[in-house]
């Protein structure tokens, strides 16, 4: 059974404390390439979401959206002074009167003097509880996002099983088409070459090496075998359980060359039609073969 790197998978958590969504989206890659959007105070994290994700996915272009929101009240980082406040506002409001200006941006202006609002030094909050949760959160994304690869996968070996069928469709009626086709070459040695040889004198012995010389360089008979094998192998892997995207990338290639060379090597109307049919399916495998995990 294989799988499609093409997938995607979301879960949440909610309590009284927190809420927590996560959602994964996978695309087709050769290694994995991993992008991570998460809030700020989980930066240090990377590493850990990358090794989880490497034992569950793989690979692939894979992006995770992590949102995390703390309820509840939230104690302020900065401590105002209130009496000291209200001493400048208060200078501000009699120096305004005074000239006789506009005192509207007396309370900016006070509440932004000096010592009235200050940092609060305070212990960083521990996050590792909350990091917890998200974790859990994300194995379940994970593990949904790789579900939807399973599902896709089988839709994927459904194609690429017709794909196949469709090539060793086309390899069977080249097998019927070889014989037709030696005999055709032989007529056509024959007519050319019956009357030339009626009227000189030539070395029957030598002419008869020529021609199994062209023969040979003719015959098909081992791409046939090639392909065939190299059909079987393809099938044989698509039911294996292991990861086999780049397995099935190297026979396809093997294909691809099989083929070509059956097709300039054979040299007949009849057999190309079938050669460029197969070549049209093959490119459609090599197009689904990219999408295998």
């Amino acid at each position: 059974m294989i799988k499609s790197m093409t997938g995607f998978g979301n879960a949440g958590f909610e309590d009284e404390r927190m809420v927590i969504q996560v959602e994964v989206r996978t695309l087709n890659s050769k290694f994995l390439d991993l992008s991570i959007r998460s809030p700020r105070q989980f930066n240090d994290k990377e590493l850990e979401i990358r090794n989880m994700v490497q034992s569950i996915l793989d690979r692939g272009k894979v992006s995770i959206s992590i949102d995390f929101q703390s309820k509840g009240a939230i104690e302020m980082p900065v401590n105002i002074n209130k009496d000291l406040f209200h001493l400048f506002y208060q200078k501000y409001k009699e120096l305004a009167d005074a000239v006789q200006d506009n005192p509207q941006d007396i309370f900016k202006l006070a509440l932004q003097s000096p010592n009235v609002i200050t940092q609060l030094a305070g212990e960083q909050r521990d996050d590792q509880a909350d990091w917890e949760e998200i974790k859990k959160v994300l194995f379940v994304a994970l593990n949904k996002c790789d579900s939807f690869r399973q599902d896709e996968g089988s839709s994927l070996e459904g194609k690429l099983q017709g794909n196949i069928k469709t090539i060793a469709s086309g390899l069977v009626k080249i097998k019927e088409e070889e014989g037709n086709r030696k005999n055709r070459i032989k007529q056509k040695i024959r007519n050319h070459f019956s009357e030339w040889l009626d009227e000189n004198s030539f070395d029957s012995n030598r002419f008869e090496q020529e021609l199994i010389y062209y023969f040979e360089k003719l015959d098909i008979t081992e791409e046939i075998v090639r392909l065939d094998t190299h059909l079987k192998y393809f099938e044989k892997c698509l039911n294996e359980e292991s990861s086999q995207g780049k397995k099935l990338g190297f026979i396809s290639q093997e294909i691809g060359r099989e083929i070509n060379t059956i097709g300039s090597k054979a040299n007949d109307a009849g057999m190309q039609k079938h050669v460029i049919l197969m070549k049209d399916e093959l490119e459609k495998v090599k197009e689904q073969s990219l999408n295998v995990l």
